[in-house]
């Protein structure tokens, strides 16, 4: 006996058969689910439903009968204002017996529960498999069984589309396609600005949609986390069992797992992607196109997300402003890794000598102390180096002459070559070749970091960490042929040389030579007779 979808649908969510229907009312409300006719439409906001009751409920919304005292939300009933008051309350009534998490509405509180008991009351009725939530089993049929055939007639009309991936439902304004006409409303939202920021003027599909964005421009974290630990330990406790990735969330997984699944696979390069639109966005990158056009300087982008923040150049927007400092910022993930200036927080730790540091680029420059890697190379004279910046003081010390070869480099390296320190310190009148220099070299006069031994000040925090070992004694960087230790990582590479006789640092008049720059630029005033003028950088 074959099983229709209706009658699946309407057993496992209702509790019902098909046949239970009794009345010809219940028959005609049932088949407005399965139809999607919705002949009952709100006057004020234009939104449908399938039938008055569902319509009288939406109606307390804009009449303000349920009214939230304190956000001015309005609900659909006095059921749904309590619930949303928890949120403001911070109230959990509903508690696991067996992990003591708490919850605000007792049916998330149930479907938590099958985490522990292992229940899995939705089973698809064509493979058997089952899930412990009906959406997780709405996403299986949709994903997996593509080809699956719909029995009935009634059912054909809609859930065909969850099997065939078909998007009837198109937006007219930008062609995007939706499979069901709630998503083109929501989305349409959007283009109508209904529910848009006025920081940053981005356009949202919801309210709660628009709420959630605002956050990230004030930083304001309106609910205190007191479950979910796994958010503040950074503990991830779903882990993918092909690569052992893990994930805060089962949705994070989710995703994941169809990378391995192969469900996104490009055919060009055969990568696979978490989803449709990361696979759209990836196939780009073989087609050139980029659909996305800056109107100001014409500039083009293979995302309508780079395009945003691209535009943030001309328009000198910084949407994301700090709360503590009021700085701001043109993405969110600038905002946070400043926050983690007022923090302290340095999530990012190297393995080898436990040194932490707050950006994992500023890890992954430090990891080059360990591993000797070195990817800047000079092109007048080949050496390497393993900072842009040593590169560049490289440069202005031994090839004070050498012409700058790109138009890019111009602005920037002509005062490397030519001497010119435009960045003056007021109060002892030092002179920098940037900006930034100048900035570290102010600590110095403000006394930021200050040796609490000795009170000497330093530029930076790492220096004053480098001084503080001269009164501690501790001497971090071993030789690994003759066991000499020193205090700092620069001292250990130049005395490595003394073992492998290399000498980096030649002369380009007599080819003579040296283990360290000093002595070159010593040797150099034989050919010159001038010594080089001293430049402060940092």
């Amino acid at each position: 006996m074959s099983v229709s979808v209706f009658d699946y649908f309407v057993l496992h969510f209702t509790g019902k058969g098909s046949s239970e229907v009794k009345t010809e009312a219940d028959s005609s409300d049932h088949s407005k689910l399965h139809t999607r006719e919705y002949q009952y439409t709100c006057t004020q906001c234009e939104k449908r439903f399938s039938s008055q009751r569902a319509l009288n409920y939406h109606m307390n919304i804009h009449r303000g009968k349920f009214k939230c005292t304190e956000c001015g939300r309005c609900c659909r009933s006095n059921t749904e204002l309590a619930v949303h008051m928890r949120f403001h309350s911070g109230e959990k009534p509903f508690k696991c017996t067996v992990c003591g998490k708490r919850f605000t509405k007792s049916d998330t509180l149930v479907v938590h529960s099958r985490i522990h008991s292992g229940e899995k009351p939705y089973t698809c009725y064509v493979c058997d498999k089952s899930f412990s939530q009906s959406s997780r089993l709405l996403k299986h049929i949709h994903s997996v069984h593509i080809n699956s055939e719909v029995q009935t007639e009634a059912d054909g009309s809609d859930h065909s589309r969850l099997h065939t991936q078909e998007n009837q439902y198109t937006c007219s304004q930008c062609e995007k396609r939706f499979s069901s006409q709630k998503g083109l409303y929501y989305h349409m939202n959007i283009h109508r600005g209904k529910y848009k920021c006025t920081e940053c003027g981005r356009c949202c599909g919801s309210k709660s949609n628009l709420a959630i964005h605002r956050q990230s421009h004030s930083g304001e974290k309106l609910f205190e986390c007191t479950d979910h630990s796994r958010l503040d330990t950074q503990e991830n406790q779903y882990t993918c069992a092909q690569c052992e990735k893990c994930f805060s969330s089962q949705k994070g997984l989710y995703h994941h797992m169809n990378i391995h699944g192969g469900k996104f696979m490009c055919t060009e390069c055969g990568r696979c992607c978490g989803s449709n639109t990361a696979l759209a966005a990836h196939r780009r990158t073989h087609s050139g196109e980029k659909p996305f056009k800056c109107t100001v300087c014409g500039k083009r982008f293979t995302q309508s997300d780079s395009l945003v923040v691209h535009s943030r150049i001309h328009s000198g927007e910084k949407p994301y402003k700090c709360y503590i400092c009021d700085k701001g910022f043109t993405v969110s993930g600038a905002l946070k890794v400043h926050m983690r200036v007022h923090t302290g927080d340095k999530p990012y730790k190297c393995l080898v000598c436990n040194k932490a540091f707050a950006e994992r680029g500023s890890l992954k420059i430090h990891m080059r102390v360990h591993t000797g890697e070195k990817p800047y190379k000079c092109s007048m004279c080949n050496i390497s180096f393993s900072y842009s910046s040593t590169l560049q003081k490289h440069k202005h010390s031994v090839h004070t002459n050498s012409e700058v070869k790109t138009a890019a480099d111009s602005s920037d390296h002509s005062r490397l070559h030519t001497q010119e320190n435009q960045y003056n310190c007021t109060q002892c009148e030092k002179h920098f070749l940037s900006q930034n220099g100048l900035n570290q070299h102010m600590n110095v006069h403000t006394g930021k970091y200050k040796c609490t031994e000795c009170g000497r000040c330093c530029q930076t925090s790492s220096r004053l960490a480098v001084h503080m070992r001269t009164h501690s004694g501790e001497k971090p960087f071993e030789c690994t042929v003759c066991g000499k230790r020193f205090t700092r990582s620069h001292h250990l590479v130049q005395h490595s040389r003394i073992h492998s006789g290399e000498k980096p640092y030649k002369c380009h008049v007599c080819n003579k030579a040296f283990t360290q720059s000093g002595s070159f630029k010593s040797h150099m005033i034989v050919h010159t007779g001038e010594k080089p003028i001293q430049v402060f950088s940092v």
